[in-house]
């Protein structure tokens, strides 16, 4: 099916998604009856909420008893989602009759599919840093900045759910998206991409080098703490510094961000599941929800209930 919605405005829930309202006793604040809306139908609602919201666990999210508004034709109930820390967020679910549409504060398409999936056939992947398995069926393309603290935390989550959590099923292709406000962060991307064509392996002990020594790197000793860390991968170092110097080097670094643009990278880090944003640092069970549901199996963490 097809439609626009507002949320924010609205959410367009979808065929599969709608309920037979029928009248019930009852009152709300809003002024009008209580309505009785199909178990089965809830459930769906709630699992489309929760994949386009990226959710980790569908318990924490709660429809309350739909009812009439002022408003005819116009049905509401409010709408909780809770954390594991026990905050929470409400707001009211507007929809129709129908429940094909609802207005929760953005325009959605829900004739979409739910997760906000991007055509990445647009962004450069060949010949990027990667890792894990070349053939593995989850492919999270992420744009970072080594000068940026989240991405550098991000890292090592990377580096456990590629080298273990999801071992042999999920690769990392790296793109980098160093920001202007960030003074070092383009020499850096620059001296790890430099280090990875002399030996693809070091440009992740540049990564976890540069994300690691943050707070001790400057403009001005950077290129020290490259030639030291050049030294100790016994990387040739006078090749090292004319690719650095190279426009080549410059171009590709550019193409990275030029990428990110074309696919709304906004900030770092921003990664694509398969092609499904999730933007910023991530709480470590978001990524395992939607890893999981790219392999159509039970997240670790869920499995571990």
């Amino acid at each position: 099916m097809g439609g626009l919605v507002f949320v924010g405005a609205a959410v367009l829930l979808g065929a599969g998604v709608s309920a037979r309202a029928q009248d019930a006793p009852g009152a709300s604040p809003a002024g009008g009856g209580a309505v009785v809306t199909d178990p089965a139908r809830d459930a769906a609602l709630k699992s489309y909420l929760q994949k386009h919201f990226k959710i980790p666990n569908a318990s924490l999210i709660e429809l309350g008893p739909a009812f009439r508004t002022r408003f005819g034709g116009l049905l509401a109930r409010q709408l909780v989602v809770s954390n594991e820390q026990g905050q929470k967020i409400a707001t009211t679910l507007f929809f129709d009759k129908s429940e094909d549409k609802a207005i929760i504060g953005q325009f959605i398409d829900v004739g979409t599919e739910p997760w906000g999936r991007v055509n990445m056939g647009v962004v450069s992947l060949d010949d990027r840093p990667t890792m894990g398995l070349a053939d593995a069926p989850v492919t999270i393309v992420e744009f970072a900045d080594f000068e940026c603290p989240f991405c550098a935390h991000a890292f090592s989550m990377m580096e456990t759910l590629v080298n273990t959590t999801y071992k042999g099923k999920v690769k990392v292709i790296y793109k980098n998206y160093p920001l202007n406000a960030h003074l070092w962060a383009v020499k850096a991307a620059e001296a790890a991409e430099c280090a990875r064509l002399q030996n693809p392996a070091a440009f992740w002990d540049f990564a976890r080098y540069f994300y690691t020594n943050q707070g001790s790197i400057n403009p001005e000793n950077l290129q020290q703490h490259v030639n030291k860390l050049a030294s100790s991968q016994k990387l040739d170092l006078p090749s090292l510094k004319a690719c650095m110097d190279s426009p080549q080097t410059e171009a590709r670094i550019k193409q990275d961000q030029l990428d990110g643009n074309s696919v709304q990278v906004a900030s770092t880090p921003t990664f694509f599941v398969n092609g499904i944003p999730v933007v910023g640092l991530p709480d470590g069970k978001v990524l395992e929800f939607v890893i999981s549901s790219e392999l159509g199996e039970k997240s670790p963490s869920a499995a571990a209930h």
